[in-house]
C-alpha cells in the first residue's frame, strides 16, 4: 500500500466550529423531540461522538454500517450493508450521521432502505459534502462543510483503514 502525502485542509479547531454549529442548528430544530442518531461506520464515529456531546434533547444512538469503497479511492457503486439498526425507528425521529457524502449512493441506498421501516421524519447530517462526483440529486439537511473534490483522510475518514485517527481532515495523494 502505497504512503500518502498529506496536506491540511480543515484543523482539529475548524472542525470543532462546524460541530457546535451543527449541534446548534440541530438543537433547534429537535428542541424537545427525541431522535435516534444512525451513525454510519466506519467513518462516523468520531464525528458522531462529537456531535451527540452538542446534542441537548433526548437521543438514542444506533450504527450501520454500509460498504461501497473497499480499498479504492473511489465509490464501487455497489452497496453492501454489513451492520443493520439494533432499534425500530418505526415512528421516531431520525437523523442520520454520515461522515461524508460523494457520489451519494450510499446515503441514497441507506435512505431508501430506513424510509421503508416508516420513520416519522428522516434527515441527514453530513460533516463534509464533497459535490464533484455527485451522481444522484442528494441534498444533506445539515452539513458541516462542502468542497469540491479530492480525497481526503483523517478525522475518521480513511484510505484502506488507514488514517482514520488523525485530529484534522488532509487531502491525500500518493507519493510519487
Amino acid at each position: 500500500m502505497p504512503e500518502l502525502k498529506l496536506k491540511t485542509l480543515f484543523s482539529a479547531e475548524e472542525i470543532e466550529r462546524q460541530v457546535v454549529r451543527l449541534g446548534q442548528e440541530i438543537n433547534r430544530d429537535y428542541q424537545d423531540r427525541e431522535i435516534i442518531l444512525v451513525g454510519i461506520l466506519k467513518g462516523s464515529f468520531l464525528f458522531i461522538a462529537d456531535l451527540c456531546r452538542q446534542l441537548q434533547g433526548p437521543l438514542t444512538i444506533d450504527f450501520m454500517r454500509l460498504a461501497s469503497y473497499g480499498s479504492e479511492t473511489q465509490s464501487s457503486g455497489i452497496i453492501e450493508l454489513r451492520k443493520d439498526l439494533e432499534v425500530s425507528i418505526r415512528g421516531k425521529h431520525v437523523l442520520v450521521v454520515e461522515d461524508i457524502i460523494d457520489s451519494g449512493l450510499t446515503l441514497q441506498s441507506l435512505l431508501h432502505r430506513l424510509q421503508e421501516r416508516q420513520p416519522a421524519s428522516l434527515k441527514v447530517c453530513a460533516l463534509i459534502d464533497k459535490r464533484a462526483r455527485r451522481e444522484v440529486s442528494l441534498e444533506a439537511d445539515y452539513i458541516g462543510i462542502t468542497m469540491d473534490d479530492g480525497f481526503i483522510v483523517g478525522y475518521g475518514l480513511d484510505y484502506d483503514e488507514r488514517y482514520r485517527n488523525l485530529p484534522g481532515i488532509f487531502l491525500a495523494e500518493p507519493f510519487e
